[in-house]
């Protein structure tokens, strides 16, 4: 039982180094200030999202500090989308609504609707948001901005996620906790190692030129994960990709509740951490540092095992979460469900690795393709 206390102490105090330095350079990069002739293009792909669409255009159209052009690509929605897109275009000539062809095979449907909004945009930078994305004022000109500052031709970041059920709140927060938790900012900064490569695909600005010339989301047709694999197709280009703090830049609620985020988050699990090679490590690494502190310090309060290094291993790990969850604003009654929150994901994980009835396809958006 001391080996495995001293174990958990190691691997909860890992994540704990690399959150605070990653906080801490987040927390330092100047927002910097967009071109005055830089023209934004918001670029949202939109299925079925008629409950979505229209306070997602009224945040992008009253964007300021920046120029923009707002493009939906009505992906072959049998709801009121285009509907809605249209009233809003009939006010505001700064919208337009384009309807995406047929999806060709060989594509996944997300990835064809920006490549064409990516052949209809005129803007320097384009910003991809996902239609339940809502841009704060200032968000597409510091993003833009942050682009110009350190001159990487991706920027991404994760909007402040809204969560309004138990089912997200124990699902949704290992979002920020991965990426501020296990990816070296600072390093990925130094270095343009595609491994490195990491972006939230709900908030994606790229410089238009250097998109089309590394072949944009056509470079990635076939994936269900854009934000880890379109960062890596620019950083094997020789091109710098960034990430930002973006929980004041955009708000996001991805799913409603459990049953949708649980499908949600396993559409692109083998393109994540549910590989044979990857997820026994990330189980050791997670289960160890997140999930074994909890289950020693029950045993110790049973008699067995020492309490005091369970405990520092289970405060670290809680101590750590709190401060990701603190400073990109999520619901912070998430933070002492911490364990079950990353048992839930190792859970979800495994699933798609080992079911054979669901590894071999993903199903979203009424669409199924072959995962991984």
């Amino acid at each position: 039982m001391t080996v495995l206390a001293l174990l958990a102490v190691a691997l909860a105090l890992l994540p704990a180094f690399l959150a605070l330095a990653n906080l801490f350079a987040l927390r330092r990069a100047a927002p910097g200030t967009p071109a005055p002739d830089g023209l934004v293009s918001i670029l949202i792909p939109a299925r079925n999202e008629a409950a979505n669409i229209g306070p997602t255009l009224a945040a992008a159209l009253a964007s300021t500090g920046v120029p923009i052009e707002v493009i939906v690509a009505d992906d072959h929605s049998t709801d009121g989308t285009a509907a809605i897109v249209a009233e809003f275009a009939a006010r505001d000539a700064r919208l337009r609504l384009i309807a995406v062809p047929p999806l060709p095979p060989g594509w996944t449907g997300k990835n064809h609707a920006c490549h064409v909004l990516g052949q209809a945009a005129t803007g320097r930078h384009l910003l991809f948001i996902d239609a339940d994305v809502r841009l704060a004022p200032h968000g597409a000109a510091a993003l833009a901005g942050a682009a110009e500052t350190v001159g990487a031709a991706l920027v991404s970041g994760v909007p402040r996620q809204i969560t309004g059920t138990w089912g997200e709140r124990l699902t949704v927060p290992m979002i920020n906790f991965l990426l501020l938790g296990y990816l070296p900012v600072p390093l990925m900064r130094r270095l343009k190692d595609p491994a490195l490569g990491a972006a939230c695909g709900q908030l994606v600005l790229v410089e238009a030129d250097a998109y089309r010339r590394v072949g944009g989301h056509g470079a990635i047709r076939e994936s269900l994960h854009d934000g880890v694999r379109l960062p890596r197709v620019f950083r094997k280009a020789g091109l710098a990709t960034d990430l930002v703090a973006a929980s004041g830049l955009a708000t996001c609620r991805m799913y409603t509740d459990f049953a949708q985020s649980w499908a949600g988050f396993s559409k692109n699990a083998h393109e994540g951490l549910a590989t044979p090679r990857a997820l026994p490590v990330w189980t050791l690494l997670l289960g160890g540092g997140h999930v074994l502190p909890l289950l020693l310090a029950i045993a110790a309060l049973l008699g067995a095992g020492s309490l005091p290094m369970a405990g520092a291993a289970l405060a670290v790990s809680l101590l750590t979460r709190a401060a990701i969850t603190l400073a990109t604003r999520e619901d912070p009654w998430t933070i002492p469900l911490h364990p079950l929150t990353v048992a839930l994901a190792l859970a979800l994980q495994w699933n798609a690795l080992l079911r054979p009835a669901q590894a071999g396809v993903a199903t979203w958006k009424g669409r199924t393709y072959p995962a991984g």
